[in-house]
């Protein structure tokens, strides 16, 4: 659902005549245009064209139009509580970064729903790039996520110890590997079978271990609850994001960018030729020592959209789109690749540039501004701005989440470059055809969705866009689309304390039949 954008077109007066002659010269015309675009290369020039796009930039500093929807993840068919008893405990292990953790989470919250199993507060992985060990109790309000799921799944921070017999025995957690995007069924059966014999099952590693794509609707939400809901970061890593905010926006609208043009990106990527003999060597043996083999031509790579944007194309995208100089952008991003000198020709273009240790000099991201508190202080400040650009949003957990998370947000604005649609243009201005060229980016970028609801297409993740699944209209023919009951949290808050109570009168019931039997 596009907005905020028009074309401008032209129309030329008609003309009379009969109809017959009208449709051999519209026949006539259509076969010579036909062969002209066959013949002709591609150029960016628009010159003498019949339309001009035009991009209302003050309309990108407001959210998109919601069309009706709003964000919700609650409950909107029969959902039981989590019972006292459940089939054993699950421990996992997140690997990966900040939001390849994130992710994982969700996923095993969701597998413990799906086992009926009490959940071992997640264990994130040290970060192998970082060396970041913060852990979840570094980042996450602990009580606060237990708290808000305690209508999903029983939560504990490790699995407590059996006292028997005057004993005390340990739980020692059976290790599987569960498979790549694994479907429910193989929770339900393999991993629910060694959890039934174990008493517990550790999930090791535990990234994108659970399939996206689930055709039912209520787990779904269930990802929405705790990663737009229970995911929360610690208070004084929302503070400094705050902060940052504030001084950011103390001088009107800011942008922020996350800047995709690092080492581990580039070299997944393929994209050497820019860059010098030494640092192509740099490069190729990060490439080889992390990813499988494969021979990887940049040309074509950068035919298909497959390279990072550099700093300076995303500068020209910005200025053709109608951002000034006066533009303030906050940068999201680790250590740029390359150095200043790619950095130079966007700043020429774009002077008011930030990020989180200009804005704040605090010793605590002064010490981590490259760990995963830094991260998380980047991710904030990037759900917060009035606009979002991602430059590189392939297989970026970064950029996906923020994607999805802006969206339930509120629909905020995100600019979304289609680098496919732009080499083209890109290639021709290196070859000299510049005449056109920021028409010929505007063509492009009118085409992409700038933050409205929209359908999801493989590959893009449920991450990146959970409509509709988590969203719902007030006012709507569809009962799948019908926003629940506004007290559906007390209905659920009910239905956890009747479970209890049932629970206690078993248990004291058990009890006197245990009497008894003595």
């Amino acid at each position: 659902m596009r907005r905020r954008l028009g074309h401008q077109r032209q129309h030329g007066k008609q003309g009379g005549g009969g109809l017959l002659a009208k449709l051999s010269i519209a026949v006539l015309f259509l076969l010579i245009c036909s062969l002209s675009l066959l013949s002709a290369p591609f150029t960016p020039n628009t010159n003498g064209s019949t339309a001009s796009s035009q991009i209302n930039v003050e309309e990108l500093w407001k959210s998109a139009n919601s069309g009706g929807w709003k964000p919700s993840s609650a409950p909107r068919s029969k959902w039981p509580p989590p019972p006292k008893e459940t089939n054993g405990y699950l421990r996992v292990r997140c690997n990966g970064g900040l939001n390849q953790q994130r992710s994982a989470i969700c996923n095993a919250v969701l597998a413990a729903r799906i086992m009926n199993a009490t959940l071992v507060l997640p264990e994130l992985d040290a970060n192998s790039f970082w060396h970041d060990d913060s852990g979840f109790h570094g980042l996450y309000d602990v009580e606060h996520f237990i708290q808000s799921l305690r209508f999903d799944v029983q939560i504990v921070e490790r699995i407590p110890e059996i006292h028997k017999n005057g004993k005390t025995k340990k739980i020692k957690a059976f290790q599987l590997r569960p498979p790549r995007d694994a479907p429910i069924s193989w929770y339900t059966t393999d991993a629910l079978k060694k959890m039934k014999e174990h008493g517990a099952i550790y999930l090791s590693p535990f990234s994108h271990r659970l399939a996206e794509e689930i055709d039912n609707p209520e787990y779904q939400r269930l990802r929405c609850r705790v990663n737009y809901h229970a995911l929360r970061f610690k208070p004084h890593i929302m503070k400094l994001s705050e902060s940052i905010v504030d001084k950011l926006r103390s001088q009107g609208h800011f942008m922020a960018i996350h800047l995709r043009f690092e080492m581990d990106m580039l070299s997944f990527a393929g994209c050497f030729d820019i860059f010098t003999p030494a640092e192509q060597k740099i490069l190729k043996k990060y490439r080889k020592e992390n990813f499988a083999d494969k021979t990887l031509i940049y040309k074509e790579r950068r035919a298909i959209g497959k390279c990072p944007l550099t700093p300076e194309e995303v500068g020209l995208i910005l200025r053709a789109m109608g951002f000034n100089n006066s533009t303030r952008i906050y940068l999201a991003a680790g250590e740029l690749f390359g150095g200043e000198r790619f950095m130079t020709p966007f700043r020429a273009l774009f002077p008011r540039l930030e990020n989180h240790s200009s804005v704040d000099a605090s010793e605590e991201l002064a010490t981590n501004s490259q760990g995963l508190i830094g991260s998380a202080v980047d991710y904030m400040v990037c759900l917060l701005a009035d606009i979002f650009m991602p430059t590189y949003d392939g297989p970026s957990n970064f950029a996906n989440n923020l994607l999805g998370h802006r969206l339930y947000y509120g629909f905020r604005t995100n600019i979304r470059p289609d680098r496919k649609g732009l080499a083209p243009v890109f290639i021709a201005r290196e070859n000299g055809r510049t005449a056109g060229f920021e028409e010929a980016v505007r063509h492009v970028m009118l085409k992409t969705n700038f933050g409205g609801p929209h359908k999801r297409i493989s590959p893009e993740s449920f991450y990146t866009n959970s409509w509709p699944e988590c969203f719902c209209q007030m006012e709507t023919q569809n009962p799948a689309h019908k926003c629940p009951s506004e007290n559906v949290m007390q209905n659920l808050h009910s239905q956890l304390v009747t479970e209890n109570i049932d629970m206690e009168q078993h248990n004291r019931s058990d009890s006197t039949v245990s009497l008894a039997e003595r």
